[in-house]
């Protein structure tokens, strides 16, 4: 299992990084437009970023996640992925 470390260095900026077989470190962005649109303010940001490391980490290994991205980019390999979000961030 991963173990993830997230720290903030902006308003809409995160490092994430996956302790694995292999070590990575991933730049997100999440503005507060997309968080919003995602947990309706119901999740932090860091809450968001490590259930949607989860969810990419139970469909690819770390490796294969892009090193720099916005979050909601996910959704475009995952088409599942913002549904997942909202479900989780209701409960």
């Amino acid at each position: 299992m991963s173990e993830l470390k997230i720290k903030q260095l902006s308003n809409d900026l995160y490092e994430v990084t996956v302790y694995a077989d292999a070590t990575t470190t991933h730049k997100v962005t999440v503005t507060d437009e997309t968080h919003l649109k995602l947990t309706n303010n119901k999740r932090t940001k860091s809450q968001l970023l490590e259930r949607s490391f989860e969810f990419l980490l139970k469909r690819e290994p770390n490796t294969s996640i892009l090193f720099a991205f916005e979050i909601q980019v996910i959704s475009n390999y995952f088409e599942d992925y913002e549904n997942h979000v909202r479900l989780w961030s209701q409960s």
